[in-house]
């Protein structure tokens, strides 16, 4: 008996539509998308009209002869630019932000860091004296600025003070003197900011392993040396970070400056955003003030970009790919 036969009919094609997950997975995209927009929309409006808006306007002004109330029709091309760019007043201001910026890291770096050593070890009452220094830089400007300006006016408190401790011949004219006063504005600074650079330090430190100490100190490293050759290479992303914030917060100092000597005596403490708003405000000279502010915003700029193109793109790359540097 023969086996039987089978013949096999027409394949069978499968005509069934997408996947059903497939439109759920669309609809879940798109809520996502809309999600994200919903989300940033706020922000960037907000971003958009009181940045960048403002940017715009400013660059528009700078172009015109304007008193802030009149028609704006008188266009003037450069001249605001030509007349910041060549007023000796300016130039100085430029300088003095410049030596703002020179001193904040020649002397407020290294002392930070000095200080951020010291209260990294354990001493007794170490959070106490990190909570005291961090108190100025959690003080606004304007109680800051204020206070300064009470005690340092002829036969204040400070001159009260130096005269019981029976220092009264160096008594000066702390905020009038032309000499000095941009000396005293400095000092007000490093005691208004070093707390933040301090505390900056502080939590760069906690990064550092112990246990790299502790083998240098085993192999008979001073504490010095540990310090030197280990602790400061190791914080100095931390480091380039604050120069950052230092450098860009110097170039743009106005608060302190303006409640404390106005950019006075003289001009001798000027800075360029107390010269924009002395011209652009107490002066109604905003299509010249808005060149001061774009000039200020081009610096600025300019430096931020260059700064992290060439010092703190290794940081930014260790971060992204978790990596160290």
């Amino acid at each position: 008996m023969s086996a039987p036969t089978f013949t096999a009919g027409p394949a069978v094609t499968n005509t069934a539509g997408p996947a059903p997950a497939q439109r759920p997975r669309r609809i879940s995209s798109r809520r996502g998308r809309a999600l994200i927009v919903g989300f940033l929309a706020p922000a960037l409006l907000v971003y958009v009209t009181f940045v960048l808006l403002p940017v715009v306007l400013a660059a528009v002004y700078s172009f015109f002869n304007w008193n802030g109330l009149s028609a704006l029709d008188r266009f003037i091309g450069f001249d605001n630019y030509v007349r910041a760019l060549t007023d000796p007043i300016f130039q100085a201001a430029v300088g003095r932000n410049l030596a703002i910026v020179g001193l904040s890291l020649a002397l407020q770096g290294p002392l930070a860091i000095g200080i951020a050593l010291l209260l990294n070890r354990r001493i007794v009452g170490r959070t106490v004296l990190r909570v005291l220094i961090f108190v100025p830089f959690v003080l606004s400007e304007v109680i800051a600025g204020l206070s300064w300006k009470l005690l340092l006016q002829p036969q204040g408190p400070f001159d009260g003070v130096l005269e019981s401790l029976g220092l009264g011949g160096i008594r000066q004219l702390w905020l009038a003197d032309q000499n000095i006063v941009f000396w005293t504005l400095f000092v007000v600074l490093t005691w208004k900011y070093l707390g933040f650079a301090i505390i900056l330090f502080l939590a760069g430190l906690q990064g550092v392993p112990e246990e790299l100490s502790e083998a240098a100190q085993i192999d008979g490293a001073s504490w010095w040396q540990t310090q030197r050759h280990i602790t400061i290479p190791l914080l100095s992303p931390t480091i380039r970070i604050w120069a950052f914030l230092s450098i860009i917060g110097s170039l743009q100092q106005f608060d302190v400056v303006w409640l404390l000597t106005g950019g006075g005596p003289v001009n001798a403490t000027t800075t360029m955003a107390t010269y924009m708003v002395q011209y652009g405000f107490q002066r109604s000279q905003l299509g010249f003030g808005s060149a001061v502010a774009v000039i200020l915003f081009v610096v600025s700029i300019a430096f931020a970009l260059l700064y992290q193109r060439f010092l703190l793109r290794r940081d930014l790359q260790g971060s992204m790919s978790g990596g160290v540097n």
